[in-house]
C-alpha cells in the first residue's frame, strides 16, 4: 500500500524527519493514567508532538452532528484533566494538543485522526472482557489494529489472579 500523502511530499530535512507524533486515545477510564505515564517517557525525545484524543460516539439513529451535551462535556473534562497532567509531566519538552472528535465509530475516528496528523504511533489502553463467551479487547482496539497506518502501542493492565467478569488468566 502506498501512502500518497508521503509520496508527493518534498524530502524532509533531517530535523523534520526526526519529529515523532503520538496520538493518544483516551476513554476516561482508569487505564488512561498508564497511557499518560507512557507519554511522559516518550516526551523526553526531541521533536515530539502529542495529540490527546477523545471520541464521542454517535448512535446510528442520530444525525452525525447531533448535539450530545453530556457526552461532549465528559470528553472535554477527560481531555482537560489529561492535558493538565501531560503539561506537568511533559513541561516544554513536547507540544501537546487535544482533539474532541465526534463519529459513529471510535476506531474509525482514531484511524482517521492518525492519517490526518501523520501519526508515528497510536497509544491505546484496553481492558479484557467477555463477549459472546469469548475474551475480547473491544471493537475499537480491533478496528485500530487492523486499519492503522502506523504503529499501535497497547497498554493492558496486569491480570489479577481472581477472574474478573469471567475473564481468566491463561
Amino acid at each position: 500500500m502506498v501512502n500518497l500523502r508521503q509520496a508527493f511530499r518534498h524530502s524532509p530535512s533531517s530535523q523534520e524527519a526526526a519529529t515523532r507524533h503520538y496520538l493518544v486515545y483516551l476513554t476516561g477510564e482508569p487505564e488512561d493514567q498508564r497511557l499518560l505515564e507512557f507519554v511522559e517517557r516518550v516526551s523526553h525525545r526531541p521533536n515530539t508532538e502529542i495529540t490527546l484524543a477523545y471520541v464521542v460516539e454517535v448512535d446510528q439513529a442520530m444525525p452525525l452532528d447531533a448535539e450530545l451535551p453530556q457526552e461532549i462535556e465528559r470528553g472535554e473534562d477527560v481531555l482537560h484533566a489529561a492535558e493538565l497532567l501531560a503539561a506537568r509531566c511533559v513541561a516544554s519538552r513536547a507540544m501537546v494538543t487535544t482533539e474532541l472528535l465526534q463519529a459513529r465509530s471510535a476506531g474509525a475516528a482514531v484511524v482517521d485522526e492518525a492519517v490526518e496528523t501523520d501519526a508515528t504511533a497510536i497509544l491505546m489502553s484496553c481492558r479484557l472482557r467477555k463477549k459472546h463467551g469469548k475474551i475480547s479487547t473491544g471493537e475499537t482496539l480491533d478496528y485500530v489494529l487492523r486499519h492503522a497506518p502506523c504503529e499501535v502501542i497497547v497498554i493492558r493492565e496486569k491480570m489479577s489472579r481472581q477472574p474478573i467478569s469471567g475473564v481468566t488468566d491463561q
